[in-house]
């Protein structure tokens, strides 16, 4: 039977990061969501109570080592950028002998969505994410709107979720989408505001996202024949 693994590379490191860590002997710590299917895929690599799960600061607080000096972290790649970097600065104030990868595992489009929500959200009366409620970074950028200024924000699936009723008076708002959004979903949401309203659309480029991976071997092989 003919498979395909299409797991993200950047999940892929994270396993490989967290197996690499407990071969050398290191208690692995894993900052992420419990529950989170990545979260339950990364621990599932290793033997069980292998890999310690921290969820917030309070997780760090208790946490007590078998060993301070063998202590390694990795993280969950969709979490809010700025709460992961308060976790890890207090594990790091617990434990310096703590072993961190050497490049950060937030996934770069979770970071670049979450600073072009930073810099947008304190101009806007309300904010849309397009997402999925179980998609961990779409949920992210709804608390990342909020805090950086942004009156309400919303997690939205498509344009038939729009309670209009949020929007009456508003005179800006912002839209954006977790990693996985298609973006058709975008697309209709701003198209039943336009239908609506009298609106302008602009957009904002915070980042521009060059990264590429390779395509699996398999595709590769097949592309070649």
């Amino acid at each position: 039977m003919f498979h395909l693994d299409a797991t993200c590379p950047l999940v892929t490191k994270v396993h490989m990061e967290a197996q690499r860590q407990f071969l050398a002997g290191n208690e692995v710590l894993l900052i992420g969501h419990e529950g989170h299917p990545e979260v339950v895929g990364t621990m599932g690599q290793l033997p069980e109570d292998a890999v310690t799960l921290i969820e917030t600061l309070e997780d760090v607080e208790q946490f007590t080592p078998r060993d301070p000096e063998m202590l390694a972290c990795t993280t969950q790649t969709t979490l809010s950028v700025d709460d992961t970097r308060e976790i890890l600065e207090a594990l790091k104030a617990r434990f310096p002998k703590l072993k961190v990868p050497t490049k950060d595992d937030i996934c770069y489009a979770t970071t670049n969505r979450q600073e072009a929500v930073k810099s947008i959200a304190p101009k806007c009366d309300r904010m849309i994410v397009v997402g999925s409620p179980n998609s961990s970074n779409s949920q992210r950028l709804v608390e990342v709107a909020l805090r950086a200024g942004c009156p309400q924000a919303v997690l939205l699936q498509g344009a038939q979720e729009i309670d209009w009723d949020m929007f009456d008076g508003i005179g800006s708002l912002g839209v954006t989408a977790g990693a996985s959004a298609p973006e058709i979903l975008v697309d209709e949401i701003i198209d039943a505001f336009r239908a609506r309203f009298s609106a302008e659309v602009e957009t904002v480029t915070t980042a521009q996202e060059s990264i590429s991976f390779k395509l699996p071997r398999p595709l590769r092989e097949h592309a070649a024949t």
